[in-house]
């Protein structure tokens, strides 16, 4: 039978990670808001911008720009992870979905580059031979769009210099506070139908970010007027709209990231009460054991003595 000291030391143990725990749900609720609102307030603004380019997108000229043809080279991905771990199933499942497209695709590891945002998807896929051209570790939840533009640069860099053919940003797609899905999204090559998939999936279905009619087809007229000319506003129209589906995905990974670290602490909470009221009903058992066998034995002695 237990001692009752070593009983009482474990319901300690699990009051004091109870405590730690619900100090990190609080946390990570109040940053889950933030990081919520700032993905959901942003969904509407990439699906806009995105959608400028897909009203463009069927004009001769921009067909012809190198950013939306197709190439020979390697293939990068961009995997989104949260540096820290106490996140339930998030990074996994990111780690998981570009592990499925790469089998997909049937790559090798020499055809493949990589730019991971966050340590832990950069630490996986470097331990195991991937060639990880970058790292961005501690990118805290006020990030901004011209911060995320040195990544883009470095994609739109290696596609020119024909070292890739194509480009995946992988990411945890927020949905709902007990709810994301892991998405590897292809941005590169930039197409017509890769632009509405992407608008479609950004936009959520109901709610207040939700499109005002979202059976609605895009309207795009026959031709466009690109003025002063068509190579200097999509130099830098592409990479701008590049640019914000990059950081989109890192915004909607955020507030995944605070989401699913907020339930992970309140199940780990609700865990640490559960067996610390186990613990302390076995140890009144045990208590109410030891007093009825002493006093058994003190009957015991007065019953001999008599």
């Amino acid at each position: 039978m237990a001692s009752l000291k070593n009983i009482k030391l474990k319901i300690l143990s699990y009051k004091k990670t109870g405590t730690v725990t619900h100090a990190m749900e609080a946390v990570s609720a109040v940053k889950m808001r933030k990081g919520q609102e700032r993905a959901l307030s942003g969904r509407s603004y990439a699906a806009a911008a995105l959608s400028v380019l897909e009203r463009l997108a069927g004009t001769a000229d921009i067909a012809r720009h190198p950013m939306m043809r197709e190439q020979a080279g390697k293939t990068c991905f961009i995997v989104v992870t949260s540096d820290k771990g106490l996140a339930g199933s998030l990074n996994s499942g990111v780690i998981r979905k570009v592990e499925q497209e790469i089998s997909r695709l049937n790559l090798e590891k020499e055809n493949i580059v990589m730019i991971a945002i966050g340590r832990r998807g950069g630490d996986y896929f470097f331990s195991r031979g991937y060639d990880v051209r970058e790292k961005h570790e501690n990118v805290g939840d006020g990030v901004s769009e011209s911060e995320i533009r040195k990544i883009t640069d470095k994609i739109i860099e290696w596609h020119a210099a024909g070292e890739i053919g194509s480009a995946f940003v992988a990411y945890q797609n927020f949905i709902s506070t007990f709810e994301q899905e892991p998405l590897v999204r292809h941005i590169v090559p930039v197409t017509p139908e890769l632009i509405r998939d992407m608008v479609k999936g950004i936009r959520p279905a109901r709610g207040k970010y939700a499109p005002a009619n979202p059976d609605e087809e895009t309207v795009r007229p026959a031709a466009y007027t690109i003025e002063p000319d068509a190579e200097t506003v999509l130099s830098v129209l592409l990479p701008t709209l590049l640019n914000i589906a990059i950081f989109h995905a890192l915004l909607e990974a955020k507030a995944s990231e605070h989401s699913a670290r907020m339930v992970a602490m309140k199940s780990a909470t609700d865990k640490a009460k559960e067996m610390a009221g186990d613990l302390t009903r076995k140890f009144n058992s045990v208590r109410q054991a030891a007093i009825t066998r002493e006093v058994s034995e003190i009957t015991s002695g007065i019953e001999a003595m008599r």
